[in-house]
């Protein structure tokens, strides 16, 4: 049980109310820590965090071109915020002036100048494949500290899958040539904020990142905000890109802002606390957690008792839902998003829970973002299997009322559909490999489908593998992945055959990478150290990957699927006079690919006799019918 001393905080808020002009009032912190001159928006919101500092009676600076603007007292006394105008002013240190009565204070803050404008700042695109991992269970650095001192209690254990196992950003980095290796080209993190969050009685502890408790710092246990930096700079150097994980919906619990809120509606449905004394304990109070379904979002006969469950609803009681309704909060937001742009040079953002936060507040974000950094890219995690559903966040949808601005979008429906289609024989309608097709049917819903990430399993999920090793339909699921119009998403070890299924914690489906640790007997970050299985899938993928990164048909080619046929299915993409042409076999058996059916895609002029697989650099020819072998994949180029 997490226990925050509400009642005392409580307290302590109202004789600091009652006795302001006695007690001594503190700037302890200021949010975001430093700003940027030259930046579309001007203003800036500082966030100061204080004893009794919403007592202060003014806030005056001299420092040339920056105009203070407003000053916005909040519920809690403990907090202020600042907004100031810095069009006209020139990057160095300033010095904020405030006033309470018997008492000055100063307070240092440095503009700073940004290391190149908005629109040279480039997100990922269908040109990358981005590759998921979590640091926590990726790889350890060296110099690694098990304890960091000041954190609330943790351990880490590598034997508990739901404890911290030590993985870090250091360890990252000094594996970037591996990602060169293996051909991917954008690494996801999941968060890498701090989580200072104790280990609960029942070995649980927020390893995965998604409890925020300070929206500036990057966690103590994987590292720095400069090692975050440097991993994103050595990174760039190899030609890789770093997407962030953020979460708009919910913080910690042990953030500050659920101890002392800084106003009544900072959180979404908070009166539980109290019947709890401030504790994460919710048995027998009002606590109303989120139902977990999307579609109340958008469903247009949707009733208020679901829409308020999806949006203001809990995701869990160690989650304080944060409310995106209030001005000042959503400004806190945005500007965070910008500052670690700025600071640390990421690429792109994931954005965690989408459809939790309000619709309306997220396409604020999107709409400024896009704004400042036309060619930068967020996907939004939009976890409902419909393509109808998917299409409908996606910017400049006409399926929904108000533009979302949301550039990228997660393609449920392909995961969904290729993990139903891997168990399945493919029939002349609807299992199988129909699926799959059955979903690309509707990709005119999308107004961009080259914009829409496709995946087959993340950390979220059962592994694609499940606890088996069946790689004949893991191919075909990466096969697909990687040819058609999608920008692709890998899961970190799926290339060495890891495997793991939900059934008992999600910590089965978030193992440590082998070789990733001090003591691994296993490692599989070398070909000496991987198994002749993991050689066989990782060269398999490899290959695949090398040959597509800046892969024009790939990029831009036209898209052509054909209706699965005696159990095969067939799509391709063409540019001018280029071919690649994706085969899968659906069945369990030996059938032919009857190559008349397919004439249209068979440019005249073209050596037809020899066409490459990719994946395995043989030749097959096409002028005349294939025998494939039972669950076969073909990735020809001509």
């Amino acid at each position: 049980m997490r226990r925050i001393f509400l009642v005392s905080a409580i307290l302590l808020a109202n004789v600091l109310t009652m006795s302001a002009a006695k007690s001594k009032v503190t700037v302890d912190r200021i949010d975001p820590t430093d700003w940027f001159v030259g930046m579309k928006n001007p203003q800036v919101q500082l966030m100061v965090y204080g004893q009794g500092i919403r007592n202060i009676e003014g806030v005056t600076t001299d420092y040339p071109g920056v105009r203070i603007d407003s000053v916005v007292r909040l519920d809690s006394p403990n907090y202020l915020l600042i907004y100031m105008n810095v069009r006209e002013a020139k990057a160095g240190e300033m010095t904020l002036k405030l006033t309470a009565k018997g008492q000055k204070l100063t307070a240092k803050y440095t503009l700073k100048e940004r290391e190149m404008a908005g629109d040279k700042r480039t997100g990922f695109d269908n040109s990358d494949v981005l590759y998921m991992l979590m640091p926590d269970r990726f790889a350890q650095g060296a110099g690694h500290n098990p304890q960091v001192k000041g954190m609330r209690p943790y351990k880490e254990d590598r034997t508990q899958p739901s404890l911290r196992h030590g993985g870090d950003l250091n360890g990252i980095r000094e594996h970037l040539d591996y990602f060169k290796e293996l051909g991917v080209t954008a690494l996801w993190l999941t968060p890498v904020l701090e989580n200072d969050s104790p280990d609960d009685a029942n070995g649980y502890s927020t390893y995965h990142g998604y409890a925020t408790t300070d929206y500036y710092k990057v966690d103590p246990r994987f590292g720095t905000n400069a090692d975050y930096r440097r991993l994103c700079d050595e990174a760039h150097q190899k030609g890789l890109k770093v997407v962030m994980d953020m979460i708009f919906n919910h913080s910690g619990f042990e953030h500050p802002w659920t101890l002392d809120r800084p106003t009544k509606d900072w959180l979404n449905l908070p009166e539980w606390l109290e019947e709890s004394k401030g504790t994460s304990d919710a048995r027998g109070t009002s606590f109303l957690q989120t139902s977990y379904k999307l579609t109340p979002v958008v469903d247009p006969y949707a009733s208020e008792v679901d829409l308020k469950e999806t949006t203001q609803g809990w995701f869990v009681p160690t989650m304080p839902d944060l409310n995106q309704h209030n001005p000042h909060l959503m400004r806190y937001l945005i500007q965070n998003s910008m500052w670690w742009i700025e600071t640390v040079g990421i690429d792109g953002i994931r954005m965690d829970t989408y459809p939790y936060a309000y619709a309306d507040a997220m396409a604020q974000w999107m709409k400024e973002l896009n704004e400042e950094y036309p060619n930068f890219n967020t996907v939004g995690e939009t976890w409902v299997t419909e393509p109808a559903y998917t299409a409908s966040w996606q910017k400049d949808s006409k399926l929904s009322e108000k533009n979302s601005y949301l550039k990228t979008v997660m393609d449920f429906s392909f995961y969904d559909k290729m993990n139903q289609a891997k168990n399945e024989e493919t029939d002349p309608w609807f299992a199988g490999l129909n699926r799959l097709y059955n979903s690309f049917v509707y990709d005119y819903l999308y107004p961009n489908p080259k914009s829409v990430m496709a995946f087959i399993d993340n950390h979220d999920t059962d592994r694609f593998l499940g606890n088996g090793k069946d790689t004949l339909a893991l191919k075909q699921a990466l096969a697909l992945l990687l040819t058609v119009q999608r920008i692709p998403q890998l899961y970190y070890g799926t290339e060495i055959l890891m495997n793991g299924t939900k059934e008992v914690t999600d910590g089965n489906v978030r193992k440590d990478f082998p070789g990733g640790f001090p003591g691994d007997k296993h490692n599989a970050f070398t070909k000496e150290g991987r198994t002749k299985a993991e050689n066989a899938m990782f060269n398999w993928l490899s290959r695949l990957l090398q040959w597509r990164q800046g892969n024009e048909t790939i990029i831009r080619g036209y898209q052509t699927q054909f209706i699965p046929y005696k159990g095969v299915y067939v799509v391709t993409r063409r540019w001018h006079r280029n071919t690649v042409m994706t085969i899968l076999n659906g069945t369990s058996r030996e059938t032919v690919l009857e190559v008349k059916r397919y004439a249209e895609v068979l440019n005249d002029g073209q050596d037809l006799k020899r066409v490459q697989d990719i994946p395995t650099g043989r030749y097959y020819d096409l002028t005349k019918d294939l025998k494939l072998k039972p669950r076969q994949t073909l990735v020809l180029e001509f």
